[in-house]
């Protein structure tokens, strides 16, 4: 057979590389961990030990779990099931897939919650009987009997539904907003009363698209607020606004519009004093209130340094159109954008299109990076939280008014795991180990860990801590990374190493609560341990 000539030879070389790039595997990988998690959930949390917590709204008819011993929940103001005898929330075994039903009482619809300092979880609002309740959930190991706790001593000031929660440096939680609701007030209330915000009216529009505003607490204990397409500095001990932030190009961000939004990692290079925004999709203006039309959703970010003396947004594109997406800060300190849909708005049935392929987008390079996809949609009402592992926790999506099992987007219980490219076991060779660390740290103290690497490696070593957000509505609320100093490592005896960090220097840069401190090594992330951040 004679040689291909020189023109023929390079053609057919473009064609190999072109279909083997089109052919290669993308990055991260989808298992299914759970079948039937009872619940479909909401809300999510990941709790201090080997469990989360997932949680429905109540008024959505019975579920696909009962409640423990038989019982029941009767409600004279449950709107759908007044005598209930199914669980609306669970607690999630995240390696053995088991759930544990949980009692709630009254309807958590689109509610809001924070961890408080202690790591007891905070749980505000929700609609009808909800409108002004307070509940409490202190976590327990997996076996436990913790619960819902509903306060008949603390209401809320005004209804909040579709608010957002953010904890604050002195142990307070700030909630801001909710349908109707132009206005914040703080958890505990300590006699401050709420403070009109008339900001949250002015971004109102015809379709709202102000509900579950963007909140990210910055490193000089100002709180930005992200609404609409808007943003302001708030100073909430004074309830003054000290900046307004140019308006952000393209679409509503915020609910139903369901764009999403992360601060990126705060980093001890700089002393902790540079606060990035990111916000990601969101849906054409028109798109809730034309649901028929399955208007495309929004296909740019917009990233901008909140606490520069001249703060603008700079314009990234993602691969595809996105809304409904959830924004996971991953110890690397990228950002993992998941679940969503290419068209529509939030709401029952008025989305299409699923993104079914994350991306994952690096701060440093401004670039995305299509992943594996997943066989599950997952639009409105779903989930994304990260588990101290490195994998994130999947879950939820129901697009109906009620469960529904049926059509093409199901009511979804299944419960997914997605692990990042970092979690092959390729890089199992050189992973880290956390093996000798302190449960508790306190502000602006040293502290040192040990930390095993495989074989005889030596690197870079370093120390990132993560909160556990409450996850909701395409929004982490008090979500939170913080990249530490380290110091050379120094090995103590084999493959083991002493580094020596320190804490955040103030509750200001890490409100006081419970965070993931993350080992990492040639930037391969290792098993978190939960340390407690404190006074």
């Amino acid at each position: 057979m004679a040689c291909p000539g020189r023109r023929n030879f390079l053609w057919f070389l473009s064609v190999v590389v072109l279909i083997s790039s089109s052919t290669r595997a993308q990055p991260g990988r989808f298992d299914v961990i759970a079948q039937n998690a009872g619940v479909a959930s909401m809300h999510t949390v990941v709790t201090h030990f080997s469990n989360a917590i997932f949680l429905d709204r109540t008024n959505i008819g019975p579920s696909q779990i009962n409640l423990a011993g038989g019982g029941c929940r009767d409600n004279p103001d449950d709107r759908t099931l007044k005598h209930d005898c199914t669980a609306h929330s669970v607690m999630f075994d995240y390696f053995s897939g088991a759930s544990r039903a949980l009692s709630i009482y009254s309807d958590t619809w689109c509610s809001s919650g924070q961890f408080l300092p202690n790591g007891t979880l905070l749980q505000t609002g929700g609609d009808f009987d909800g409108f002004f309740k307070v509940r409490y959930m202190t976590p327990c190991p997996n076996g436990g009997t913790c619960d819902w706790q509903e306060s008949k001593t603390e209401f809320l000031h005004s209804g909040r539904w579709y608010a957002s929660n953010q904890l604050l440096p002195d142990g307070r939680v700030i909630v801001v907003g909710g349908r109707s609701a132009f206005s914040y007030e703080f958890i505990p209330d300590r006699g401050a009363g709420q403070f009109e915000l008339p900001f949250l009216k002015e971004t109102n529009d015809p379709t709202f698209n102000n509900l579950y505003p963007f909140l990210h607490l910055l490193p000089d204990n100002n709180l930005f607020v992200f609404a609409n397409r808007d943003s302001i500095l708030l100073n909430y001990f004074t309830n003054t606004v000290l900046r307004r932030y140019p308006t952000l190009p393209g679409e509503p961000r915020n609910y139903p519009s369901a764009g999403s939004s992360v601060m990126l990692p705060l980093d001890s290079a700089n002393s902790f004093s540079n606060a990035e925004i990111l916000v990601c999709g969101g849906s054409n203006k028109d798109a809730y209130a034309y649901p028929a039309g399955q208007l495309p959703a929004s296909q740019t970010c917009g990233r901008m340094v909140a606490t520069s003396g001249d703060p603008n947004w700079n314009i990234l594109n993602m691969p595809t159109r996105r809304n409904m997406g959830d924004m996971v800060l991953l110890p690397t300190g990228q950002v993992l954008i998941i679940n969503g849909a290419q068209s529509g708005s939030q709401g029952w049935g008025y989305a299409s299109s699923p993104c079914l392929n994350p991306v994952i987008f690096d701060p440093v390079s401004s670039k995305f990076e299509t992943q594996a996809a997943s066989t599950i949609p997952r639009m409105y009402h779903s989930t994304a939280n990260l588990l101290p592992d490195g994998r994130v926790l999947v879950a939820g999506s129901n697009t109906h008014e009620y469960y529904t099992f049926t059509g093409e987007f199901p009511t979804e219980l299944r419960v997914e795991a997605f692990s990042p490219a970092y979690l092959d076991p390729a890089n199992d060779w050189q992973r880290p180990k956390l093996v000798n660390y302190p449960g508790v740290i306190n502000y602006g103290m040293p502290f040192s860990v040990d930390v095993s690497l495989p074989g005889n490696l030596t690197g870079d070593i370093e120390l990132t801590l993560l909160s556990a957000p409450f996850t909701t509505h395409s929004f982490s609320q008090g979500q939170r990374q913080l990249k530490l100093a380290v110091s050379t490592p120094l090995r103590a005896n084999g493959n083991t190493f002493t580094v020596k960090s320190s804490a955040p220097p103030s509750a200001v840069i890490a409100p006081p609560s419970f965070y993931m401190l993350v080992p990492l090594h040639n930037g391969i992330p290792g098993t978190a341990t939960w340390v407690m951040v404190t006074y």
